[in-house]
């Protein structure tokens, strides 16, 4: 385990960081242009900066952030028996 010792100005700095790039993320998955597959490397991500946001965020902040990763592995279930048929 690898800890890390940070002021809180770069706290401030790192939920900043965090926050900008859960944001595009959550934009670019609503985009219907982007393919299934993609999105899952996508949410794959989110989850990853989501687990440190956690760490360095207030619950309440948290809650915003906080996702239903249900409908995309719905729509990855039904692309991947879509693959199937061809």
């Amino acid at each position: 385990m690898i800890g890390v010792l940070l002021n809180e100005m770069e706290i401030k700095e790192m939920q900043y960081l965090l926050k900008r790039e859960m944001d595009e993320i959550l934009f670019d998955l609503k985009d219907e242009r982007i393919d299934l597959i993609v999105k899952r490397g996508m949410e794959e991500r989110y989850k990853h900066l989501f687990t440190l946001f956690k760490r360095v965020a207030a619950p309440k902040d948290c809650l915003r952030y906080m996702r239903n990763t249900h409908k995309i592995s719905k729509a990855a279930n039904r692309y991947k028996k879509d693959q199937k048929s061809y």
